[in-house]
């Protein structure tokens, strides 16, 4: 038996995945009619969480934050089988992860951290990407039961906050990327370029190819052979805010980028490749 706390979008539709497998599937939500809405495909809802998670030999989790998870899982626990796993898909902090690893350890409670870069439809056609870490043996025990639920599973290692970290940083990256893409909008509007020009340019050349080459630029430590000159990029930061504010624009990340570029131009860097405003961000 299976038990499912947690009914959003990505929550329910593991369900319905799970179900389609023939699983058998105990769910329960804040909002009750959430869960009871999944009996229609097979599941059984409970009002209290005690009662959902009650001969569960694995108990998963689809909340929102630390301290979401950490009230529910005291609800839950007067309904915990001895020895029971909890695998939390939680985006939560790394601390919070490794305190609670540790915390139900001590209980007699196996705890994972398992986050994904899944959205609902992923959920529910098995597909995306699962993030693992911990104690090895634990981890080899579930990865069977993980990899019915997505496409690919990454074992970061030993460390049982590691995959919560791996997964702060992913979804950093992708909040970063879509200021850079609605900057890019916003730019464009400003001086004349369509959205559909925009994906003109993008469907032709692909700058998140340059990553790889960047995180290593970045962590090398080494910027003294510029490729761009952070003095010729802050000219080229200067000339997209002034080309926005004339035309009624708001940018949302480039005046941040372009402050932190005068502070390095103001050390003496301005002759560096620009990517040494990252220097201190691995030192």
């Amino acid at each position: 038996m299976i038990a499912f706390i947690g009914m959003g979008l990505l929550g329910s539709n593991f369900v319905k995945a799970m179900l389609k497998k023939g699983e058998s599937v105990q769910v329960w939500n804040r909002t009750a009619a959430k869960a009871t809405a999944l009996e229609a495909d097979g599941a059984k809802a409970f009002d209290n969480v005690a009662d959902a998670v009650r001969g569960a030999s694995v108990i998963h989790i689809t909340l929102k934050d630390d301290g979401v998870v950490n009230e529910v899982l005291e609800q839950a626990r007067a309904g915990f089988a001895p020895g029971v796993t909890i695998i939390d898909h939680t985006t939560t902090s790394a601390h919070g992860a490794a305190e609670r690893t540790e915390l139900w350890k001590g209980r007699g409670y196996t705890y994972v951290h398992a986050p994904v870069f899944m959205g609902p439809q992923n959920a529910l056609e098995s597909t995306g990407t699962m993030l693992v870490s911990g104690d090895q043996e634990i981890v080899k025990r579930i990865t069977p039961q993980l990899e019915k639920m997505t496409g690919k599973v990454m074992n970061f290692g030993t460390e049982n906050n590691k995959a919560a970290g791996i997964k702060l940083i992913g979804n950093l990256f992708l909040i970063a990327l879509t200021a850079g893409v609605a900057d890019t909008l916003a730019l464009g509007t400003a001086i004349g370029v369509t959205p559909a020009e925009v994906s003109t340019l993008f469907d032709s050349w692909n700058p998140v190819a340059m990553l790889p080459a960047r995180l290593k630029k970045i962590t090398s430590g080494r910027f003294e052979q510029p490729s761009w000159e952070l003095d010729m990029a802050r000219k080229d930061a200067g000339l997209m805010i002034d080309g926005a504010a004339r035309g009624n624009r708001h940018l949302m990340a480039i005046p941040a980028i372009a402050a932190e570029m005068d502070k390095w131009i103001a050390k003496g860097f301005g002759g560096y490749d620009w990517t040494v405003i990252g220097r201190d961000s691995v030192e």
